[in-house]
């Protein structure tokens, strides 16, 4: 695989937090491509057992020892300079490069490269793609950002010569790319601590599908405002969806049955072309899915009857709408919903299963974003009958910046649904037990901890 840095045969690439999603699946497209591969992690993870499988050799816990005689160094975001390994490879001068620029670099290898961007939504429609893809005649490289169960982690390495990936906007990663074609599902106010405000990640999206391939394709949610005033900037063909009949591609008459998952007659240019049905709930659900058939079908020649009896099997990536088990009758889920938008599609979706009460454990993962999008979480609950908020998990802040869980809770109570401070998961579980009842459904929201956190809801 020529990615255009030179790495000795006879020398190994070494990752940095081999466990993380996107990290193991590009340590197996590397090894895949006969590199010599390790890596280290913190612990054992369902990511690390797959690498394992693989044959790739993963060390626990970060020593200098791990990257000796290394012709690579491949390190996330979350690693910082004092890591011993990072602080071992910088000092001896072994080449290293950040997570998302070694995908760009592999982007570059496949002549079809196909990217799924938007502030939410990727990790879906990519697994569904995927799903479409794996029913097809096309082998492609399947990167996703999440655990996905029919790939048993979060890719899949193909054998021709396209290749198919999230394309995330954080820190501008996905700039990093080499497009063919792209998906934008929507654009928000997400990731306010790297980006200045909205209009900054609007032009960062205009540079993004601007490096799409002329030949290729743009499929733009012609619901979503933003997605789709970046037809104006586009210099590729452009292809809509989701908007109704104004859209090239859209959903005619969608219903649910009492579980919430959806059906609808998919619809290209006026034609009628067959009836897709999920057993995911959820109308954002039945919107990505047709986001996935169309870009199979525009870019790949999928035809749609495939794609609908291929999504007929989809079942959601990890943490996502994810059953995490049942107690007292009362059936807990999680979503990593974070962003008031995800988190209003969540609470939609919820409201349709059966359930007595509808209580929400909302964990905000940043000060940033409890700061900067406070006045949006007092609207977005208004779907669960109560709500639970545990202290902020800083995520990446380092400062306060001045806002406390107790802030977001006031905004909630003044608009949308009914809201208790309760600092400790331990309190939570305490306050759930003596007031839950058998039929209530529980899910807990959010992409820091909470899925750990949430495991002592179990404990007796």
């Amino acid at each position: 695989m020529d990615t255009n840095i030179t790495i000795p045969r006879d020398k190994k690439v070494h990752f940095i937090g081999i466990g993380g999603c996107s990290m193991s699946g590009l340590a197996q497209i590397m090894h895949a491509n006969g590199y010599q591969v390790t890596g280290s992690d913190m612990k054992e993870s369902a990511f690390t057992r797959q690498l394992a499988k693989k044959g790739i050799p993963v060390t626990f816990g970060h020593d200098e020892k791990n990257v000796r005689g290394a012709g690579l160094v491949v390190y996330t975001a979350a690693i910082k300079p004092y890591n011993p390994e990072y602080a071992y490879a910088a000092a001896h001068d072994i080449p290293m490069l950040e997570r998302s620029k070694l995908l760009g670099l592999i982007s570059r290898h496949y002549k079809r490269v196909a990217c799924i961007s938007g502030c939410h939504g990727k990790t879906t429609i990519t697994s569904m793609l995927a799903l479409i893809m794996q029913h097809s005649s096309e082998d492609c490289t399947v990167h996703v950002g999440g655990m996905v169960d029919f790939l048993s982690g979060g890719v899949k390495i193909g054998t021709n010569d396209a290749f198919i990936t999230e394309a995330c906007e954080y820190v501008r990663s996905f700039l990093t790319l080499h497009p063919t074609h792209i998906l934008v599902n929507n654009i928000d106010d997400d990731h306010l601590d790297c980006y200045r405000d909205i209009d900054d990640i609007f032009d960062t999206f205009v540079e993004f599908i601007q490096k799409a391939d002329q030949n290729g394709l743009l499929l733009l949610n012609q619901s979503d405002e933003l997605a789709y005033r970046l037809k104006e900037y586009a210099s590729c063909r452009v292809v809509t969806y989701n908007a109704g009949p104004e859209s090239d591609w859209y959903l005619d008459s969608p219903t649910f049955n009492d579980l919430g998952c959806g059906k609808g007659t998919v619809v290209c240019h006026g034609q009628k072309l067959g009836t897709l049905e999920l057993t995911v709930p959820g109308l954002h659900n039945l919107r990505n899915a047709l986001a996935a058939t169309a870009f199979a079908n525009e870019v790949f020649g999928v035809d749609v009857r495939i794609a609908i009896e291929a999504l007929k099997h989809y079942k959601l990536a990890g943490r996502r709408f994810e059953l995490i088990g049942e107690r007292d009758g009362v059936r807990i889920f999680h979503d990593y919903a974070h962003h008031p938008s995800e988190i209003a599609a969540c609470l939609e979706a919820a409201s349709m299963v059966p359930h007595r009460k509808l209580w929400v454990v909302f964990q905000c993962n940043s000060y940033t974003r409890a700061r900067t999008l406070k006045d949006k979480y007092a609207q977005c609950f208004g779907n669960a009958d109560e709500v639970l908020m545990p202290d902020i998990y800083p995520g990446r802040d380092t400062d306060t910046q001045g806002i406390h869980a107790r802030d977001v809770v006031a905004a909630i109570n003044s608009n949308s649904s009914s809201c208790l401070y309760i600092p400790t998961f331990q309190e939570i579980k305490d306050y759930l037990l003596k007031n839950w009842q058998p039929g209530d459904i529980v899910m807990t929201l959010g992409s820091g901890d909470i899925n750990k956190q949430q495991m002592i809801f179990f404990e007796k």
